[in-house]
């Protein structure tokens, strides 16, 4: 347990000092009016209090992610508690800050747009496709795992789950954001934080004891997998996450000043870097090694990880109060991964969602597509998921690098993540069976070799001529 109160510490610290080094250098101006307010429709951009646009913010992003993410990374060891607190400190929370922020002072543009001002609109249409691709998986990601644990909690088949659940994103994909977002999520809060204190303290009265071998930074992977790039792709929600860069324009649509930026994005990634803590906390310590936490998971996935942790930790009533917790946070993700689709959507149709019947227009196939997904396997479903969430952080960071770099700001806290992802994501792609399946060696020069290549190319192009703005951002 003090290897994992030490790194919440760390956590918390980054919050309140390399969190306030990121808002000084993008400088927030409390005077200048919010989207919330300027725009205000009463559908998307509707004004909230802080505490309640920082509880959907972290809700939005914290999906099935923070928690199957690191029960799988918790299979390499300790260092996968390691990587979250860099990770999470250095990269995510700095990713979510700027695409919120840049989102606000776009008008609440969504990351397409976003990414078009600062690279082209070469790279504004790509994301576009990407971005809206990476949403419906992560949807299709976020009935299916909820389905299941709902299922084993029933006598209910995971089909009529699936059909429940569907009908819930699209009432709350098409409906005002304070209706039943801005009403539902409080109460999901509060089981969401039972699920991360009761399942600490659970763990803390326990016999169980963390990882037996000690702090051993090494490869501890049972099957050998390898730690580079693996872990980097395996845990991506909780250290560092593409998704959040679809849902923080949402929320940037809600902040009524820009100085909440900071607690809003920032300090909702540092809370999802918590609860990644703690489900890989529990991997290392409810389980005698990897080898037992790799047979279960071998055996019915991490949903029956999260059963069996949670039910002996709690017992039954709190087992099903802790894994209903769970159950909410890949659903209060999907909702939201639809909604920011429709919205990417009307942004690139050009068509406004005031009205029902165009929410409808877009809503309706978007949902006939994601049901159609749910039939592939889940294991390729996560795997695509994975590298795109990680390839789309490394776009958003390279933007946010570029819009640093182009005020005159001290772009490398942007840009040392931004390479760090690029090195991972086409390592990954060149290296796995879903890519091109080269050597490892071969991969991880690629990678590097397209890191290297990217770190110039900003530095050329921010030297040169300024391409004309797709949105201006003004300071």
């Amino acid at each position: 347990m003090l290897w994992f109160l030490l790194c919440t510490g760390l956590l918390i610290a980054g919050y309140f000092t390399y969190g306030k080094v990121i808002e000084k250098i993008f400088g927030p101006k409390p005077e200048r009016q919010t989207p919330a307010h300027s725009l205000e429709d009463g559908v998307d951009f509707v004004p909230m209090s802080n505490k309640k646009v920082y509880l959907i913010q972290l809700l939005n992003i914290a999906g099935v992610g923070p928690i199957f993410g690191p029960i799988l990374g918790a299979l390499y060891g300790p260092v996968a508690m390691l990587w979250i607190v860099i990770g999470c400190i250095f990269a995510g929370a700095v990713h979510d800050y700027f695409s919120g922020m840049m989102s606000v002072r776009a008008n609440g543009a969504s990351v397409p747009t976003i990414v078009g001002e600062q690279l082209g609109n070469v790279a504004k249409h790509f994301m576009n496709g990407f971005a809206v691709l990476l949403l419906l998986l992560v949807g299709v990601v976020f009935v299916l795992s909820p389905a299941g644990l709902l299922s084993s909690l029933s006598d209910t088949s995971a089909g009529i789950w699936i059909a429940v659940i569907f009908a819930y994103y699209i009432i709350a994909t098409i409906v005002p954001v304070d209706k039943i977002i801005g009403r539902l999520y409080p109460f999901f809060g509060a089981l969401l934080i039972f699920m991360s204190v009761g399942l600490v303290i659970g763990l803390a009265v326990s016999d169980h004891t963390f990882y037996s071998q000690g702090l051993d930074f090494s490869n501890l992977h049972p099957t050998d997998l390898p730690l580079w790039p693996l872990l980097f792709i395996t845990i991506a929600c909780g250290a560092v996450s593409g998704f959040h860069a679809t849902q923080s324009p949402l929320m940037a649509r809600c902040m009524q000043n820009e100085k909440s930026g900071r607690f809003i994005f920032y300090g909702a990634m540092i809370g999802e870097g918590v609860i990644a803590l703690i489900w890989c906390t529990l991997g290392l310590s409810f389980y005698e090694s990897t080898d037992a936490l790799n047979a279960t998971l071998a055996a019915g996935g991490p949903s029956a990880v999260v059963h069996e942790v949670s039910t002996s930790l709690l017992g039954t009533v709190g087992g099903i109060l802790a894994i209903l917790g769970v159950i909410v946070l890949p659903i209060t993700s999907g909702d939201t991964a639809f909604r920011s689709a429709r919205l990417i959507i009307a942004d690139f149709l050009k068509m406004p969602q005031q009205s029902m019947p165009k929410r409808l227009l877009i809503a309706i196939p978007m949902f006939i597509i994601g049901y159609l997904i749910t039939h592939a396997e889940f294991g390729v479903i996560w795997r695509y998921f994975g590298w795109a969430n990680q390839t789309t952080a490394m776009i958003m960071l390279w933007a946010a690098a570029a819009y640093l770099a182009r005020e005159g700001k001290f772009h490398w806290i942007c840009t040392v993540p931004a390479a760090f992802m690029t090195a991972v994501t086409f390592t990954y792609l060149a290296n796995a069976s879903i890519g091109f399946n080269l050597p490892m060696t071969t991969s991880t020069v690629f990678g590097l070799a397209m890191a290297t290549l990217a770190t110039v190319a900003l530095l050329v192009k921010i030297k040169g001529p300024q391409a004309t703005p797709v949105v201006k951002l003004p300071d």
